[in-house]
């Protein structure tokens, strides 16, 4: 689902990296600062990977015994959903509100075949930051949470800013862009990875008008709804994003041609380029 890779702009403070296959993707966790070689630090960072084993447990389309999974695409009733779940539904119905129905987890393809309510597009960002407040206390550590290229990153007063590459979605080993943030998230969305899997919710079919988009913003759940949404949308999908306070977007159509919002806080101008 995304394209984000990672870099570190600094070799002075000590650093340390975790990664596990969890949720059906790569996730790493980096940290910078003076105590991540020790113990209590590495028994937060466990904590962070076991509580995203616990979501996707709950949630995974994947999985039968899961509760989507027991469910087999009917929307869980907030009235007698857990209370992760019931939160799950009320912030995909907030998402499909926010997204005038472009993102709708209400009418996504699922893994048993037909359409039924798939809430993974938002559970991946709202994990991740639920995840990491696990970290959220360490004093003096700079945090980067990449869950297989959605970002989520944090520093440290006068610390230096992370390094984030956007990945070209037609030449992955070659970047659009690279990122310098002290903290917020960056999340894309597309089809180069696993094709045409974002469904178009009011036509029903795949989204292919657009080939990748890139969101920066505060929040990573909402960077990578909207992300979502904007793929989905295809065509104005740009200008539905300059709209959106306190995030801007990166986009590659079909034909390569490469576009940003006004603001969009990387290099690339808002004029029309090629992505090639």
């Amino acid at each position: 689902m995304s394209g984000v890779a990672t870099m570190n702009l600094t070799a002075e403070l000590d650093r340390r990296a975790w990664v596990v296959q969890v949720m059906g993707l790569p996730v790493s966790v980096h940290l910078r600062g003076p105590r991540v070689r020790t113990d209590p630090v590495a028994e937060r960072v466990e904590r962070v990977f076991a509580e995203l084993r616990e979501i996707d447990a709950v949630f995974s389309t994947y999985r039968p015994e899961s509760v989507l999974g027991r469910l087999g695409g009917r929307r869980p009733d907030p009235a007698t959903a857990e209370p992760l779940v019931r939160e799950v539904v009320e912030l995909c119905e907030l998402a499909r509100l926010r997204t005038d129905g472009w993102f709708d987890a209400d009418r996504l393809p699922l893994p048993t075949g037909g359409t039924g309510f798939d809430p993974s597009g938002l559970v991946k960002g709202w994990a991740v930051e639920r995840a990491a407040r696990w970290l959220a206390d360490l004093p003096d550590h700079d945090l980067c949470l990449n869950a297989g290229g959605d970002v989520l990153l944090w520093t440290a007063p006068g610390r230096p800013a992370w390094r984030v590459g956007v990945e070209n979605p037609g030449r992955p080993e070659r970047l659009l862009d690279v990122l310098e943030r002290e903290r917020g998230a960056v999340a894309t969305s597309g089809t180069s990875r696993r094709g045409a899997h974002i469904v178009d919710p009011h036509a029903g079919r795949p989204a292919e008008a657009v080939r990748s988009v890139t969101v920066v913003g505060p929040d990573l759940l909402w960077a990578d709804v909207y992300a979502t949404a904007a793929v989905a949308r295809g065509a104005d999908a740009l200008d539905w994003l300059a709209t959106l306070d306190g995030y801007a977007g990166l986009l590659v159509d079909a034909a390569g041609r490469l576009r940003a919002t006004p603001n969009w806080p990387g290099t690339r101008p808002a004029a029309q380029t090629r992505a090639g």
